[in-house]
């Protein structure tokens, strides 16, 4: 980074603290997109908000505890734990929720919040200040630690989806087909909402709880604008995000700006130029005769075996 610094003309990158979270940012907009595809296919979006929103309970958990008995708890841990028990609970609600899926999860969502912020208050507001930065996010106390702990969420999320991205496949387009084939489909139900609360938790100190879901979400908005395949999906996922990213923090160190809103930002724009351009090239007469020209092609929704448009 100190030789790109020099190269690129541009000093910031070669303080300590710019470089982690770059490092962080890139990691998030990884393992962000990755899960995420699969939860916006499964028309599951709001699990990664509802998730985040019970990680800060489990901050303002690990917080009260250090607060009321001298402790030294990581805040998050006890919000990885929290996260995880949440999502688990969550995928059982959405099992037999049927069409009140959004409802319990809004529950879910808005009970996390209200238990963060009834601990908040239970210490006279003494733990307050230690949790503005997990709300909102800060550059600035991204540590060498949380840097470590993404990378390594970033290897154990990206390993766990290669190995059971077939499966995953499966179950987030046809679960009673995976059913039918004699997948796990509740394992493997389960094991994508532990893998967005991995995500959330990880991506929590930069982001902020309250924008956390965007990367998540919105990149892969984006990508399903002009993709063609599910994987191709994924791919021009990540690429959108890692773009909002780095344009985020650096905007946030220039103008002084909050990193989190300007990397959600930065991917509002992303999308709103996927949308613009796709709209553009359907009303482009030359454009639309090679599309039609090419067989068995329309704008449905991509295979769930990853191949092209139907």
């Amino acid at each position: 980074m100190d030789l790109l610094a020099e190269v690129l003309g541009a000093p910031m990158l070669a303080y300590p603290f710019m470089q982690r979270a770059y490092l962080a940012a890139v990691c998030i907009a990884i393992i962000g997109p990755l899960v995420g595809t699969f939860l916006v296919h499964r028309e599951m979006s709001m699990l990664s908000d509802t998730l985040a929103h019970t990680a800060f309970a489990g901050v303002a958990v690990g917080l009260f505890l250090n607060s009321a008995l001298q402790l030294s708890l990581s805040p998050l841990l006890t919000a990885f734990i929290v996260a995880v028990v949440t999502a688990l609970l969550v995928e059982l609600l959405v099992e037999h929720a049927g069409a009140y899926t959004d409802t319990s999860l809004a529950m879910v969502l808005t009970g996390g919040f209200a238990v963060g912020s009834i601990l908040i208050t239970a210490t006279d507001g003494g733990i307050s200040v230690g949790i503005d930065a997990y709300l909102f996010g800060s550059l600035a106390t991204v540590s060498t630690a949380n840097v470590g702990i993404l990378v390594l969420m970033s290897l154990i999320v990206g390993g766990l989806v290669t190995l059971t991205y077939r499966p995953l496949l499966y179950v987030t387009f046809d679960a009673t087909a995976a059913q039918a084939a004699r997948l796990n489909v509740r394992l493997y139900k389960r094991l994508m909402v532990v893998l967005t609360a991995l995500v959330v938790v990880s991506a929590m100190q930069i982001m902020g709880v309250i924008l956390v879901a965007a990367m998540l979400v919105v990149p892969v908005a984006a990508a399903t604008q002009v993709a063609r395949s599910f994987k191709q999906s994924i791919l021009l996922a990540i690429i959108a995000a890692e773009f909002a990213a780095i344009a985020g923090v650096t905007l946030s160190y220039v103008y002084g700006i909050a990193a989190g809103g300007s990397i959600v930002v930065a991917a509002i724009a992303v999308y709103a130029v996927a949308v613009g351009s796709q709209g553009l090239a359907h009303r482009l007469p030359t454009v639309r005769r090679l599309r039609s020209q090419r067989p068995g092609q329309t704008r449905e929704g991509l295979e769930a075996d990853g191949g092209e448009r139907e």
